[in-house]
């Protein structure tokens, strides 16, 4: 898990993960940590500012194929869509 690291993760961060997290999704999260990387690089670059929230609370969505996880965002305004994820991560349910 070391690799969230780089996207602004502190340890404390990747801890609470671990210990609010199956241990299966945990190993999914490391045995595809390609993915999930380029899944968080997309909403980083996207400008997102609340990434580790977003991450903690639906980590599960990041092991998503990437081409089927930027479609998801991809249906709407970026720009507006990063001050929406700020003001309300909930809103990530009904993307």
């Amino acid at each position: 898990m070391k690799f969230l690291e780089k996207f602004g993760f502190k340890k404390d961060d990747i801890e609470a993960l671990k210990e609010n997290s199956t241990s299966a999704l945990l190993k999914e999260i490391e045995a595809h940590k390609k993915l999930v990387s380029k899944n968080l690089e997309y909403l980083n670059d996207m400008g997102v500012t609340n990434l580790i929230e977003i991450f903690t609370r639906y980590h599960d969505m990041f092991l998503m194929d990437n081409s089927n996880f930027v479609e998801i965002f991809n249906k709407y305004d970026q720009k507006d869509l990063v001050i929406k994820l700020a003001q309300n991560v909930q809103i990530m349910e009904y993307l």
